[in-house]
């Protein structure tokens, strides 16, 4: 850049010290000359780049520019020249807008070297033009309002630091990334205060708003561009990246930065200049694949798609739209209802055959509807305690799922919460019995005249009662006190607040909930049915054996019960399972792969009971078991959340050691490789017992869904998916014996979906070998992979950009993604999950889906509404069933 005077010239590179603005900082091929003496001169600026030169003649006067000339260039240079024609504050202004000038020409007239300029009109380029966006809500006049009430609340002394720009503009999670954003914003404006007033901060916002791609683009290389040269040098990238990956939580591209700075040069520097420009970005941005779905569809579905009436009409007529609600729980909950059905209609039988019979006995005379009250509820107290057993006789269920058709109007999925609702049931007629008798019975009998009381001395003696603590001390009573009150300990325990620690209580209180807590009090049932029983042969009202009823309501679930204790401890016993593998990974995870016990069968998604005595001896736990039914050995991921599972982890990391390089995980042990075997706790696993996601062979269909270590049931599932897809390419290469070929004739699934989605990046770690092997087998994509991180930031969000960017450039050179460290690319941010069921319901007209969801319960509700929506709206049929978690 030459700047020629007309008039006296003289050196300066410097400005006013008065100014908080400095000139800006790019490269000039020549100096700049400033007439210091003179009010008026002409200025030249002439920037040569490949012997093409443009040149504009500036006229200055006092403080007022304006262009006199411009030579060579084009309409965009005329534009870009126009921005001199300014009148500055300052007179350092103008050596600073020359500057900037200057350097915006130089940008222009490099790209004007030939290279291949992306076709903005192509589908993939059109899409990312959507992307890059600093801020992805509150854009507008209405944005600005919210900002601008910000800016009074955090303002000192009318100006807004940097440290809490961030938090005035919402980027709260990401302050880093927003310091980077302001100074970059800074230095293109020549500020050098760490703080701004409310003029500046409104031009920093109009500009990070700005829905134009190519001023996206370019507040983006402002912000990699740290001396603002037009350049960007590696050790730049490195920079961005680190801070890139640092916004968005992925502690392993940070780690990584330098290699991923170097990709990115080799791709971009083609010519090893040891920079590239904002073309290059460009280019990077726009022809990078377009990664917000993996869901292809060709024309003729995607016309049938665009047809379908997805969204429902809202019917206006209140009684027909009343009319279609119900009819529409009914068609999606008709098992629950029935069994919910049939078992008040016999809680309500049981309870009006006693307060009949007892209503025509004298009794009923003396203690009135009391007494009827309180037998009605004990008939129905001691057919829960009976029914209650049922739905935890698990090898029985499971038998019954596996063995039998009865799944197909018996919701066996739901039996613990039918489990929880016997026990409302329990607490409200011991509540009634323990009441009317408390405060209605005993108190009247104690006020009854001698004649009244003549009719009762067959029951309570010739003596009346003289007081109420006759009552309690009898065996009746105290029998009947003990058992309300471990009863009301147990259920309090079990309840949600308790058992997973969700109340903020004293230190001392905390102790005694949690799990543990549970565990052991619902335990106390023994200790009840025995109390239970005794109660029942002790009536004050019913002498005669038969009619007393309460051991003939218990007799056969208790026994059934107890053979399954039996069951498990016989069972138990034998299968000590040892330990081949173990490995801790992020996210506080254990793997453990143990060695098959011999005859053990299960199903995938499926799920054994764990116990290891140098934890507690009493203590059994479930778990999902990973492994499918083709491998050799068994295998399980062990979350560590309380008590029991932390301690279990301290003990297996005792004997592990830091990973080879080939291997996963933080910690790992091979047992079986090395001569110095350690010790190992010694573990007992009792099962499989069945679970919702046991069924999907019944579909042709799957579409899994986990949340973060939801994920292992269905994992299994992928798994045994894989084999059976290995198992079919080996029979039609006649590789395959006869006998395993018939084996797998009921395998009934042609396509999985599997949408995994978790918090953290260490996460993809836990299953990786699987998600490669899938990618490596499955050539027919009969499975397709979707791994979902929620810690970065949407597609579009300029916070993941770059990371979009290396993501498609890694992938494309290696074949492996840079979040997961798999061969599946990993997703931003959570799904679109109504696109999901779109894409699944399209491709799969005329078909029932096994939808199988295993997570945390808040995304239930959208997934059943979803499957519910999608199943009367379209011609494909979606079966939903949620994993107990």
């Amino acid at each position: 850049m030459e700047i020629q005077h007309s008039k006296h010239e003289s050196w300066s590179d410097t400005e006013s010290t008065s100014s908080t603005r400095v000139g800006y900082s790019g490269p000039l091929s020549g100096p700049i000359l400033v007439n210091s003496k003179r009010n008026s001169s002409k200025k030249s600026a002439r920037f040569k780049d490949d012997d093409e030169y443009v040149e504009i003649t500036l006229d200055i006067r006092d403080d007022s520019v304006s262009v006199q000339n411009i030579k060579g260039g084009d309409p965009e240079t005329a534009m870009l020249a126009t921005r001199l024609e300014k009148r500055p504050s300052f007179g350092s202004q103008l050596s600073f807008r020359i500057r900037q000038v200057s350097q915006e020409l130089k940008r222009m007239t490099s790209t004007k070297a030939p290279f291949n300029k992306v076709d903005r009109n192509k589908s993939g380029a059109a899409r990312a033009l959507q992307g890059l966006k600093f801020m992805t809500k509150n854009v507008g006049s209405e944005g600005w309002s919210e900002i601008e009430k910000r800016f009074d609340e955090l303002s000192v002394n009318g100006s807004l630091p940097k440290s809490l720009f961030g938090q005035c503009i919402g980027m709260n999670e990401s302050k880093e990334f927003a310091g980077e954003l302001f100074e970059a914003l800074a230095r293109r404006r020549g500020i050098t205060s760490s703080a701004i007033n409310k003029a500046e901060l409104r031009r920093f916002w109009e500009q990070i708003t700005d829905q134009g791609f190519d001023a996206r683009l370019q507040t983006f290389f402002d912000m990699v561009d740290k001396n603002a040269d037009g350049r960007i040098t590696e050790e730049e990238v490195k920079e961005i990246i680190a801070l890139s990956a640092s916004a968005n939580k992925l502690s392993k591209i940070q780690e990584s930065a330098e290699e991923y700075a170097a990709l990115i040069m080799e791709e971009l520097d083609k010519d090893n200049l040891g920079y590239i420009e904002i073309y290059n970005l460009e280019t990077l941005l726009l022809q990078a694949p377009s990664k917000s779905t993996n869901l292809v569809t060709d024309s003729r579905i995607l016309s049938r798609l665009l047809s379908e009436k997805l969204v429902p009409t809202k019917e206006r007529n209140p009684i027909k739209r009343w009319g279609r609600g119900v009819a529409y729980f009914l068609e999606d909950n008709w098992k629950r209802i029935w069994v919910l059905a049939l078992w008040i209609s016999i809680c309500a039988g049981l309870f009006t055959w006693k307060f009949i019979q007892y209503k025509h006995r004298a009794v009923f005379d003396v203690m009135g509807y009391c007494v009827t009250t309180a037998k009605g509820a004990a008939e129905t107290t001691k057919f829960n305690m009976a029914l209650i057993l049922l739905p935890v006789c698990r090898n029985t269920i499971t038998w019954l799922r596996s063995r039998t058709k009865l799944g197909v109007v018996v919701p066996f999925d739901d039996n613990i919460n039918f489990h929880k609702v016997v026990a409302l049931g329990i607490a409200i007629g011991v509540g009634l019995h323990a009441g009317s008798h408390l405060t209605c019975d005993f108190p009247r009998l104690l006020h009854a005249t001698d004649d009244e009381y003549e009719p009762m001395e067959p029951f309570f003696g010739e003596e009346r009662p003289n007081n109420y603590w006759w009552f309690v001390k009898g065996t009746e009573g105290w029998t009947g006190v003990a058992m309300v009150v471990l009863m009301a300990i147990a259920y309090i325990l079990a309840q949600p607040w308790f058992r997973r620690n969700r109340l903020n209580l004293p230190k001392p209180l905390k102790k005694l909930t949690g799990f543990n807590a549970f565990w052991y009090s619902h335990h106390l049932f023994v200790i009840v049915y025995a109390l239970f029983i005794v109660h029942g042969n002790f009536l004050y009202l019913s002498k005669k054996w038969y009619k007393k009823t309460t051991w003939m309501y218990l007799a056969v679930p208790m026994l059934l019960y107890a053979c399954e204790r039996l069951i498990r401890a016989f069972r138990s016993g034998y299968k000590s399972v040892k330990i081949l593998k173990v490995a801790v990974y992020p996210g506080n995870v254990l793997s453990l792969h143990m060695s098959k016990p011999q005859g053990f069968k299960y199903t995938s998604g499926q799920y054994i009971f764990v116990n290891c005595a140098a934890v507690s001896p009493f203590q059994w736990h479930p778990f999902s078991i990973t492994s499918s039914p083709g491998d050799d050995y068994l295998s399980i991921h062990i979350r560590t959340l309380g008590d029991w599972t932390s301690q279990l982890k301290a003990l297996f990391v005792k004997v592990c050691q830091p990973p080879s390089v080939n291997q996963s995980g933080l910690l790992r042990a091979d047992i079986g490789k090395g001569e110095n075997k350690p010790r190992l706790p010694k573990l007992l696993i009792d099962g499989p017992y069945g679970a919702p996601a046991q069924d999907y062979k019944n579909y042709d269909v799957l579409l899994l869904v986990g949340l973060g270590i939801g994920a292992t049931p269905l994992i299994s599932i992928v798994k045994d998916v894989l084999n059976n897809i290995k198992q079919h390419k080996e029979i039609e290469e006649g590789i395959e014996t006869e006998g395993v070929n018939n084996k797998k004739k009921t395998f009934a699934t042609k396509r999985a979906y599997f949408y995994w989605v978790t918090r953290e990046q260490g996460s993809f770690e836990w299953f990786r070998g699987v998600m490669n092997e899938v990618a490596e087998y499955d050539l027919d994509r009969v499975i397709e992979l979707h791994n979902y991180c929620t810690s970065v930031y949407e597609e579009g969000d300029a916070r993941s950009a770059l990371i979009t960017m290396l993501q498609s450039l890694h992938h494309a050179k290696s074949g492996v993604d840079i979040v997961s460290g798999t061969r599946v690319k990993t997703h931003f941010a959570r799904p679109n999950w109504h696109k999901v069921f779109k894409h699944v319901a399209v491709n799969h007209a005329d078909q029932r889906v096994g939808v199988f969801y295993c997570g945390a319960p808040g995304l239930t509700g959208e997934l059943r509404r979803l499957a519910q929506d999608f199943s009367r709206k379209t011609s494909t049929k979606f079966d939903f069933h949620k994993e107990n978690f």
